[in-house]
Formats: C-alpha cells, sequence, structure tokens
C-alpha cells in the first residue's frame, strides 16, 4: 500500500480537555477513496482534520507524510505536504481578505508553487479550475468578496485546491454555511475531483445524509473518539454503535406518523461513567462493564470496526489502530467507485 497520510494514535488534549483520542487513519496514494467523518459538536472532528493538516501538533502520537513525521519535515517536504494536501474550510466569509480581489486566493498559489511560467499561461489555469466546479471566470475574476454569494466563495475555494492537483483534500463542513440549492453542486465538484482526477477527500460533516450521498468510507465519532467506523453502506443500513443507531434513527423521514422527536433525546439520562465508555450516560443497552474501561475497537466484519463491548467476542484492534481495517475500507470504496 503506498500510504500518503497516516495518522498513528493521534491525541490531542487542552489542559484537562481531551479533544480528540488515539485515532489512527490511513490515507492510501494508490487506491484513494472519500472517507467522511461524522459526529455531533465536539466530537473531535475539527480537531483531527487540523492534525492532519499540521495545523495542530498532536499531544500523543503523530501524523506521518510518506512515511515522515511532520514535525521534522524539512523546507522542501513540508512545501510538497502543502501542495499534496489541501483545505477546504467550513466558513466561505472569514477565507477571504475583503481588502483584496477574489483573484488573489487563486494566484497566489500558481505564484507560489510556480504552476505557470508566464501571466497567460495563469490565467489559463485558474479559469480552467473555475469552470471545473461550476463557476464563469468572467463572473468571478476582478470582484471583491462581497460582490459574490457564499456558494460562489466557496466553490472558489474548491477551484484554488484543485490548481495544485492535491493528492488529498480535507474538506471541513465545507457545505454547513451554504443555500441547500448549492450543496449538491458543492459535493458533486468534489466526488468529481476524486472520481477524475484520483484525489483522497476526508469529508468532515455533521450530516449522515450528505455523508452517505458522496462518500465510500465513514467514521463516527463521540466524545474525541471513534465509535464506528467502516463502509459507508454498512454503517448507514445496519448500524452497530448505539450512538450510531441513535444517530440513523434521528434523522427525519416523510411520514405521516413519524414521531418527530429525536430518538436520541429518549436515550437513557446521566453522565458518562470516568475512565468508562463516553457514551455510558445516553446508551440505552449500557451494562456494568461500560464503566470499567474505555472499550476498544472490536473488528467485526473485513471493513468495521465497533467501539462497544457489546461486540467483544470479535477480534480487538490493538490501540485502536483504524490502519488495519483502512484496507478492508478502501475496497470497499473501490467497489462502491467502480459502480
Amino acid at each position: 500500500m503506498s500510504v500518503l497520510l497516516r495518522a498513528e494514535h493521534a491525541g490531542k488534549a487542552y489542559g484537562p480537555l481531551t479533544a480528540l483520542r488515539d485515532v489512527s487513519l490511513t490515507l492510501d496514494q494508490a487506491r484513494p477513496s472519500i472517507t467522511a467523518v461524522v459526529g455531533e459538536s465536539g466530537s473531535g472532528k475539527t480537531t483531527l482534520a487540523r492534525i492532519l493538516l499540521g495545523l495542530e501538533v498532536p499531544t500523543t502520537g503523530r501524523v506521518l507524510y510518506h512515511d515522515a513525521d511532520l514535525r521534522t519535515l524539512g523546507a522542501a517536504a513540508r512545501l510538497a505536504f502543502r501542495r499534496d494536501v489541501q483545505a477546504i474550510f467550513q466558513d466561505p466569509y472569514e477565507v477571504y481578505n475583503p481588502f483584496y480581489r477574489v483573484d488573489h486566493v487563486l494566484t497566489t498559489p500558481v505564484r507560489k508553487f510556480r504552476l505557470a511560467k508566464s501571466a497567460a499561461e495563469a490565467r489559463v489555469l485558474i479559469e480552467t479550475a473555475l469552470r471545473a466546479v461550476g463557476l464563469r471566470p468572467e463572473e468571478i475574476l476582478g470582484r471583491f468578496p462581497h460582490q459574490l454569494s457564499g456558494g460562489q466563495r466557496q466553490r472558489i475555494m474548491v477551484a484554488r485546491a484543485l490548481l495544485l492537483r492535491p493528492k488529498l483534500i480535507v474538506a471541513d463542513e465545507p457545505v454547513s454555511m451554504v443555500d441547500a440549492s448549492l450543496r449538491a453542486t458543492i459535493l458533486g465538484s468534489l466526488r468529481s475531483l476524486h472520481e477524475e482526477l484520483g484525489i483522497n477527500i476526508v469529508y468532515i460533516t455533521h450530516d449522515l445524509a450528505t455523508a452517505y450521498q458522496i462518500s465510500h468510507n465513514i467514521l463516527v465519532m463521540y466524545r474525541a473518539g471513534v465509535a464506528e467506523a467502516g463502509a459507508v453502506d454498512g454503517i448507514v443500513t445496519r448500524p452497530e454503535h448505539p450512538y450510531t443507531r441513535l444517530l440513523i434513527a434521528s434523522i427525519p423521514r416523510v411520514s405521516t406518523e413519524r414521531n418527530w422527536v429525536s430518538e436520541a433525546e429518549t436515550a437513557v439520562a446521566g453522565s458518562a461513567a470516568a475512565g468508562g465508555c463516553s457514551f455510558m450516560g445516553r446508551c440505552p443497552v449500557a451494562m456494568s462493564e461500560c464503566a470499567e474501561a474505555v472499550p476498544p475497537l472490536f473488528r467485526t466484519a473485513a471493513d468495521r470496526a465497533v467501539a462497544c463491548y457489546h461486540y467483544r467476542t470479535a477480534p480487538e484492534l490493538a490501540a485502536a489502530d483504524l490502519g488495519t481495517v483502512l484496507t478492508g475500507m478502501h475496497e470497499a470504496g473501490s467497489r462502491a467507485a467502480a459502480g
């Protein structure tokens, strides 16, 4: 397996607060896929994204780029990493300097990474990237950020990532602040980048519906840790972790008989046991063993791992190492892409 980026037992703490706990993730350059990371606010999704991007240094564990620790990369390797691993952030309003025309966010990477030999060649590259995400260059270039809609600004950021032909895009809630009518367009652009250019995509979201729409694999996170991971079809249609089941059950369905009170709200009340399963206080099937220690990930199938003691008869993954599960997940993703 040609590993582009690998997080090994990555964790992040801010004083007494644990933002991320022992998460491992492998992204294969030879077999790219779209991996969704889902969970409610505070689950650790954005912290994981920032660690993968090198914007945060993990408190425990490490992130490897082509087997080299991000913390020890030299200048040339760091520049290569910045080109190979690109970000699309949540807020399309705050990533622009209002004093610059929007051209600035496109011409800067062209200049910094020497993508063009002349101004004319740079213009062609930029216009091609804009058209690839459904924008007309003549309507975009030369304008200030406030003259464009949120959807246009977010698609410009997708075009910016496309300019560099990266091997990985980490998209942190890229459609949460745009109109519903534009979500499909932006997600379609990301899917096209994956299918046509072979780009790995890590899609951070709280929206299970869009995760199911775009991804091959999915990591469900809860309170800084991974609750369940695997191929998206299996996770959504046959969830195994109690938290994942509650998430799926909470998705509104069109029915006159539907009880619109979230099933998640009917879970057992209480707080998590100190040192035990973080979901225990809300879990409808909690047992005494859950209070004793944080459950490890149990491998319940080739493309599935679940952090729940109800599956303790399945093989345990050493130190919550998702890397061993990702082979099966990538194979499932490849089949989904081929279909």
